[in-house]
């Protein structure tokens, strides 16, 4: 029986750019020239591709001159999470004690900071959240 390749959805170049920048390529390459036995030409390629936030996240190096103290840098240094419900991209920090900005999901340490302690003392008292 013969297996065939299958894709849940089909993907538009910008679709497959915007992959690679949030993944990152590498390329490594070692290209050895040889004649008799002897090498006579050796090549040693080594190129990355993308996005600033990943490169930051990974720790790739950048050029000499790079001004790090940008904001758009500052920005890029701060880990980011994936929503799990509306999939955009979120401080780890803001996801997990505030929630989601864009769609109002909320972590359970978030929900959980939302309950107030009673008057009594006895049972907390739960906030009623709003829906976005």
């Amino acid at each position: 029986m013969a297996m065939q390749a299958e894709r849940d959805s089909p993907s538009t170049l910008a679709d497959i750019i915007d992959r690679i920048l949030d993944k990152g390529l590498v390329l490594n390459a070692d290209i050895a020239v040889s004649v008799v036995g002897v090498e006579l030409l050796g090549i040693k390629i080594r190129a990355s591709l993308a996005s600033f936030e990943t490169a930051a996240r990974y720790g790739l190096e950048f050029p000499l001159g790079t001004k790090m103290e940008t904001y758009a840098w500052q920005e890029a240094m701060i880990g980011k999470e994936t929503c799990p419900h509306c999939a955009k991209r979120v401080p780890v920090a803001t996801l997990l004690e505030e929630g989601c900005p864009w769609c109002g999901w909320l972590s359970a340490k978030a929900k959980k900071e939302k309950t107030l302690p009673s008057g009594n003392g006895h049972q907390p008292q739960e906030i009623p959240l709003e829906a976005p």
